[in-house]
């Protein structure tokens, strides 16, 4: 079973183990994921504040290509990759 990672910050959305490091995520939307370069992954550096940062995580959930970025929250739409 997939891990969080441990640099992700608190919240609904997170990025596991599963991660290949491919830096999508962080290149598309810089103000919510972010890269650990030394171990060699991304992670949520802060949650979406707004329905729009909402959206592009949502985008970036399903553009994943390891299906890394998870969502655990209730009070959104989840969505996956389908």
């Amino acid at each position: 079973m997939a891990q969080k990672l441990p640099d992700n910050c608190k919240g609904r959305f997170f990025v596991d183990d599963n991660c290949i490091n491919c830096s999508l995520c962080a290149a598309a939307v810089p103000a919510i994921f972010s890269t650990n370069h030394d171990d060699g992954y991304e992670y949520v550096a802060r949650q979406p504040e707004n329905d729009g940062e909402l959206e592009l995580v949502a985008e970036m959930i399903r553009l994943c290509p390891a299906s890394a970025i998870q969502d655990n929250g209730t009070d959104w739409i989840k969505v996956r990759k389908g």
